[in-house]
Formats: structure tokens, sequence, C-alpha cells
């Protein structure tokens, strides 16, 4: 088996993936928190945090930061998620040691100085303001809001323009030191690499690290549901409906995206074929499964004229009623477990994807499933697994949201959750 792990003194896991056809290391570093784990006052700090680090540590300016990495011809990079932050690097095989030790600087040794923050913060209400004429954006804030009220599972990743305008240097230094321990992180690499050389640099490079008041608990999320729309208007109506789904590390997460796949995952699928192909209601329709590591939701997300809403929610109600009603035909089965299977597979062909999904199971897991566990999971699906799912959506609590619509957004929000509760 070519993927490898090793725990450091200090609890830091490093994982790694042989991929001896690559030249090239995709690797980088994912700890286990979020957005999730904020306080009410710290809203969006994680995403400012993953910003900062780039702009300048003790040792090096952000453009040295740019242009070491660009000197082997190396992309470095960060994303925030709800429940992790990532730092990751792709190189060239033999630079593994160059990448990981400029994300160990940043890590450890930002400087957080006052012209870069201002000059940061400012980007950041930018990107706020640009979701702000979204409607895609709008509409899934609004129906995480309702789905999680007055949680910050339910709040936007970015923060607002009141928290973010709010930071401080110290409250970035405090919430590094207190969220980012080595027991709550994870080096993980796939490609070209070597996984005792990269334990190494890890060790030179983290190995100082304490958890010594450090904390890595969350508050449990809680599905409440609930209607909320924006009078905003756009040029087309967007629906959104929610419901409680599993969590990633429930079983039925799996159940979870087999029926996805088969009512609203591809052009085959029912929501497409009933909605788009055979009514012309929408230019797209979908659904979708997203998971936390204690709670999740199941989602539908359609967008069309105002003066086609109210057809294309009734057909939703229908199609919904219909799959809790009676289980699956084999060939739609059949045709969800492959899509699921493939796009999985194929994913993986990625170094990067690899690198990631290995990390993310580290932490959700602590242990990396194979392939063949995952294929082993989708297969294990069955007909009435499917039907029984879809029949405890409906009777779960639901989520809706409407953006575009003007005034009319709140009586199709509304006659869209009467419709689905009956």
């Amino acid at each position: 088996m070519s993927i490898k792990v090793s725990t450091l003194g200090n609890g830091l896991r490093v994982v790694t993936d042989n991929m001896p056809h690559l030249e090239t290391v995709s690797l980088g570093l994912w700890v286990g928190t979020g957005a999730r784990h904020e306080s009410d006052r710290e809203h969006g700090i994680s995403h400012l945090l993953e910003h900062m680090a780039f702009k300048g540590t003790r040792q090096r300016t952000a453009q040295q930061i740019a242009e070491e990495i660009e000197e082997v011809g190396g992309e470095l990079n960060a994303a925030t998620s709800m429940e992790t932050t990532a730092y990751y690097a792709r190189i060239l095989k033999g630079d593994e040691g160059v990448a990981l030790g400029i994300i160990a600087d940043i890590l450890q040794n930002s400087a957080f100085g006052r012209p870069e923050l201002e000059g940061e913060r400012q980007v950041i209400l930018q990107e706020i303001a640009a979701t702000r004429d979204s409607p895609d954006d709008i509409g899934y804030d609004l129906l995480h809001d309702a789905a999680f009220p007055e949680q910050s599972v339910g709040r936007p990743i970015l923060g607002t323009p009141e928290s973010v305008s709010s930071f401080t240097a110290g409250d970035l230094k405090r919430f590094l030191g207190r969220r980012y321990g080595p027991g709550n992180m994870v080096i993980s690499a796939a490609g070209a690499v070597r996984h005792e050389k990269l334990v190494r640099h890890a060790e030179a490079l983290f190995g100082g690290l304490t958890d010594e008041k450090r904390t890595t608990g969350e508050r449990p999320a809680k599905y409440v549901g609930g209607v909320r729309v924006s009078e905003k208007p756009f040029e087309q109506s967007h629906l959104l409906i929610g419901f409680p789904g599993p969590s990633y590390r429930d079983e039925a997460f799996f159940t979870a995206q087999v029926f996805s796949g088969l009512f609203g995952g591809g052009m085959s699928s029912r929501l497409f074929q009933e909605v788009r192909e055979k009514r012309g209601l929408c230019y797209a329709i979908y659904s979708t499964t997203w998971g936390l590591r204690d709670a999740g939701m199941f989602g539908i997300h359609a967008a069309t004229g105002a003066g086609l809403m109210s057809q294309l929610i009734d057909v939703i109600g229908v199609e919904l009623k219909r799959a809790g009603d009676a289980p699956p035909t084999a060939a739609e089965l059949q045709r969800s477990k492959a899509q699921l299977k493939a796009g999985l597979l194929m994913s993986l062909e990625s170094s990067s994807a690899r690198a990631e999904q290995l990390a993310r199971h580290l932490l959700t897991h602590n242990r990396v499933l194979s392939n063949e566990d995952l294929m082993a999971k989708v297969d294990a699906v069955s007909a009435e697994d499917v039907r029984d799912f879809a029949a405890e959506l409906i009777e779960g609590g639901l989520s809706v949201s409407v953006v575009g619509s003007g005034r009319r957004s709140r009586k199709f929000a509304e006659r869209a959750a009467e419709l689905v509760r009956n």
C-alpha cells in the first residue's frame, strides 16, 4: 500500500501517498480549525488569518514568499472552510523542503504588520461586497442561516464588514495560539514524494510546536430550519430548499450521496429530466449533500424566471413525494452509484485532490479510508435505503431561501415550505 502515516512526538501527523508516475508533489498543512470554531466576536477571523499568513513573516516579506516558491516553479495557496484551514503548495519533485519551509514560516512567524493588515482587510471587504452581488451566494448564506440560526455553522465564512473591520493583530495571534496546535494538524502530500524525507522535514520545522493552552473542541451543530428571503431583484429567481442530513461520519452519508445523484445529480436525474427536459422550467437544477463532523444538510437549488417559480416549486414537491413513496429502479440506483464511484476515482487522479482527501480523512475519521472501503460503502446502499432516506427528509425540519423575486420572494418561499410539508 502506497499510503504511509507517521505521528511526530508532539502529535502532528504526516501522511503521504506515493504516485510514482508523477514528477510533481502536492503537499500542505491542514488544521482542524475553521469558521465554526469562532466566537461571535471572531466571526471571519479564520479567513482573515489565512489571508494574512502570506503577508510577511519575521524572515520573509510578502514578495519574498512569492518569489521563493516561484523560483522553483511552485504554487502556494490556502483555503478556509467551516471546519478546516489549509495551506498548500504544488512543486516539482525534490522541492518539498522549500514549500514546507515556507508554510512553517508563515504559520509560526507571521508578522501581522499594521499596513499589511489594513490592506488585506480591504481585500476581504471587497470579497464580501462581491458576494452581495451574487444571487447564489446570497441564497446559500440565507439557507444556512435558516438551517443553523445563531450558530457559527450557519454564518458566512468571510465574516461581516463590521467583524472584519474590528480585528487587530492581537486578535489574530490569540486565535492562532489557541487553535493551531500540532495535535490538530496534518501534513499531507501526494505525488512523487518520499515519506521518510517528508517526515524529517516536518520534524525539523514543526517538532517544537506544543499543544499547551490550545483548544480543539467545538459546539455541537443544531439543525433548526426556517424561511429566509432577499427582496433584492435579479434577472432570475433562485430557490434553495434544505433538509437536515447526515454528517460526514454517519454511514447514511453514502445513502445521501446516492440519493442526490439519482434525484438531482446529473442529466439523467429525476429533477433534470422532469424540470428541464420535459417542462423547460429552468436551465439548471441540482441537489447536493453537505456534511460536517456532527451535522449535515441535503439541498436543492434551481433558478428560473419569477413567472415560472410557482410551477417549479410544484414539480419539485411532487418529485420529493414520489421519492419517499417508492424505491428507485435498479437502473437508477446503478447509474447513481456508477457516477459517484467514477467521480471519486477520477478526482483522485489529481495529486492535489488526493492530498486533501488524506488530510480530511485523518482529521475526520482518525484514519485513512481506502478506495476499496469507500466503494464498498457505496455498493452497500440499497433501493430501500434510498426510499427511506427520502421519506425521512420530508419529515425533517425544512429550510427555504428565495432570492431575486423582489417582493414575491417571501410568497414563493412560504409556498415551497408548505408544499413540501404537505
